[in-house]
């Protein structure tokens, strides 16, 4: 049996812009996803697929990629998704499914699916490098968005990404004399990210803005003390909630609160970011937030 485990993900600077060029900063987190595979000699061209969720099953799919169909299911429009990365794959691969070999596949996200922390793109990574084929390219094709997910599937570290003019990823180390200062509250529900895209792709961008986010980024990297990261975190989300034209997360729920909220990814749900203060578990718990993680404990 064959076995590979991709990180998650949380992207720290320049959500949105990152599609368009600027740099962003991404950690890797210590949950993600492993894929099992074994492989049978016995003429059938089958996948058997089956999909755990922190160890518990919630997908089976049986697919017959030499015919390219869903043979059974429990879930229609997941095992549609599936059979149309397979045959993605199907169509580049030069060491899977090209024979009649049949394949028991088994993957585990070892978080919930609606944390938002690459449920997606660690499958991506893990099938690509499986099928030896270009994760980027299979994302690409079959999901879409910037691709820094993927790089830090690949990279297994924190990391400057940029994708505009040519895709550059860059591992750094970020780990700030702060970071026991920093935690991440789930907002309790999975932001859908292609919504606020389309938000996004119907501004009109300019180079000057692409350029201020990354220089937003470099400063993130490079400073050393909590007020000059909260103050960076506060001007990055004035910032994109100006260009946008909504409200920050901070305005929406914690207007009242002492530190900067920091969203991370899409707006409007998965996780946020924040620092500590007193009493700062019962303020987010009384406003209906109780899952908090401290860095220590979500990030690789």
């Amino acid at each position: 049996m064959s076995t590979i485990f991709s990180h998650g993900k949380l992207l720290l600077t320049s959500e949105y812009v990152v599609l368009d060029g600027a740099l962003a900063l991404a950690v890797p987190t210590k949950w993600g996803q492993e894929f099992f595979v074994d492989e049978y000699p016995d003429g059938k061209s089958f996948v058997t697929w089956t999909a755990l969720h922190q160890g518990k099953p919630w997908l089976k799919i049986l697919i017959d990629y030499d015919r390219e169909e869903v043979l059974s299911t429990n879930i229609p429009e997941s095992a549609t998704f599936i059979l149309k990365v397979l045959k993605e794959i199907k169509s580049v691969s030069k060491i899977c499914l090209q024979s009649d070999t049949s394949y028991y596949i088994t993957t585990d996200l070892q978080f919930p699916a609606d944390y938002g922390l690459g449920s997606s793109s660690t499958l991506m990574n893990n099938l690509a490098q499986w099928a030896a084929i270009d994760a980027f390219d299979l994302n690409e094709k079959c999901l879409g968005g910037s691709g820094y997910d993927i790089a830090v599937a690949q990279a297994k570290s924190s990391i400057l990404y940029q994708n505009q003019p040519q895709r550059n990823v860059q591992k750094v180390l970020f780990d700030p004399s702060f970071k026991d200062d920093l935690v991440f509250i789930h907002l309790n529900e999975k932001q859908n990210s292609r919504e606020g895209i389309q938000l996004y792709r119907s501004k009109e961008k300019s180079p000057e803005l692409i350029e201020e986010f990354s220089l937003i980024t470099q400063q993130v990297l490079q400073c050393k003390t909590l007020i000059e990261f909260s103050d960076l975190m506060n001007l990055h989300e004035k910032k994109l909630g100006n260009f946008l034209g909504i409200e920050t997360v901070k305005e929406k729920y914690f207007e009242n609160g002492p530190s900067f909220v920091k969203s991370l990814g899409a707006w409007g749900g998965d996780f946020i970011m924040t620092s500590k203060f007193s009493g700062f578990e019962d303020y987010f718990r009384e406003k209906g937030f109780s899952t908090i993680y401290s860095y220590n404990k979500l990030i690789y």
